[in-house]
């Protein structure tokens, strides 16, 4: 039996890597105008592709408002050929489409072969975009429609700002986390007490900043990612006028410092940057390292850029069981993010 007044990890819930088995990817379907203004209808198509994508290996599973809205989501699918019996649909409603940020944090725990929801406090990215109190409640409510226990530490904590190598090691920015805008009352060591209590890891290891343009104060997701259990790709900038070149140096450089728990050095992959996307004067966090990993695939944001097919040819390296499609987000990334950001995976047990 769990019990909800224990830790996860004190009962042997962890957080699985993303390349490990996925019964399902959850969405939460894109409706905000305000955070594509000027361009939603832009972002269907790419966004239908990349649920095309992922529905040939598994579930994908959509909160939309109501049923005008998943109407219009599956005429939206059907343009692109989704095949609609793998794509469910709950009319739990959201105020925005992060669902990497808001949606529910699956746990599991291997020997019992049970399954469990942390349900994070969610105040988008510090109080920059309210309302946000239906995003920050859509866990709870996915673990009441599946009868799953959920967890809730009491602090705010996004998906996009943790990665996890699947052994005991999640890595994470100390821009975000130790951003006073989220939890202004814990110090790095309380954080990473909650790390270890509620996703089940052993170790920290802390980066520094995020990109230009990322309104989260720096998530990992656009910088560097587990591939497996002892690599990471991280994206370097090779303009060293560019305002991303230095922050990534230094990042480069952390990491070869970083030791894993067994006592291992990282293996690093570099990963290009696209040159600058600029949209109504702005700069976009544009990077190829916003990449979701499937059963079937790993969908890549490309930005039609001559750095698109190099991405994609050293994502395949590193993912040799699996297709590399790239999907362009051009549109996407106006709203100030891409595949991975949007998307969260639910774990098979």
């Amino acid at each position: 039996m769990i019990d909800l007044t224990k830790t996860p990890a004190s009962q042997g819930f962890i957080f699985p890597a993303e390349w490990e088995k996925q019964r399902a990817m959850w969405l939460s379907w894109v409706h905000k105008e305000e955070s594509w203004p000027g361009k939603i209808e832009t972002v269907y198509q790419p966004y239908c592709e990349f649920i095309k994508v992922v529905s040939t290996g598994q579930l994908v599973r959509i909160n939309v408002v109501d049923a005008q809205m998943e109407m219009f989501a599956k005429e939206q699918l059907d343009k692109v050929g989704a095949d609609l019996n793998k794509i469910e649909f709950f009319h739990f409603a959201t105020n925005d489409a992060w669902c990497r940020d808001h949606g529910p944090a699956f746990l599991v725990n291997r020997k019992t072969k049970e399954k469990a929801i942390v349900d994070w406090g969610y105040n988008a990215w510090g109080g920059k975009y309210p309302p946000f109190d239906l995003d920050d409640v859509i866990p709870t409510q996915i673990g009441n429609h599946f009868g799953l226990p959920v967890f809730n530490p009491g602090i705010v904590m996004e998906g996009g700002s943790v990665d996890f190598n699947g052994a005991g090691t999640l890595l994470t920015t100390t821009a975000c986390l130790l951003n006073e805008n989220r939890n202004p009352n814990l110090n790095q060591q309380q954080i990473e007490r909650y790390l270890h209590n509620y996703y089940g890891v052993e170790q920290i290891l802390w980066l520094g900043d995020g990109i230009v343009g990322d309104d989260t104060d720096g998530h990992i997701d656009d910088i560097t990612r587990f591939v497996n259990n002892d690599t990471v790709v991280t994206v370097v900038e090779q303009n060293k006028n560019d305002d991303n070149y230095h922050l990534l140096q230094e990042n480069l450089d952390t990491l070869k410092t970083m030791r894993l728990l067994n006592g291992k050095q990282l293996n690093i992959v570099e990963l290009p940057m696209p040159k600058p996307v600029i949209y109504d004067d702005q700069r976009l966090p544009a990077s190829y390292a916003n990449f979701y990993i499937s059963n079937a695939a790993v969908v890549v944001p490309t930005y039609r850029d001559k750095n698109d097919d190099k991405a994609l040819q050293i994502l395949e390296q590193c993912f040799p069981d699996r297709k590399v499609v790239g999907i362009d987000s051009t549109d996407i990334i106006w709203g100030l993010g891409s595949f991975h950001c949007l998307s969260q995976q639910e774990p098979e047990v």
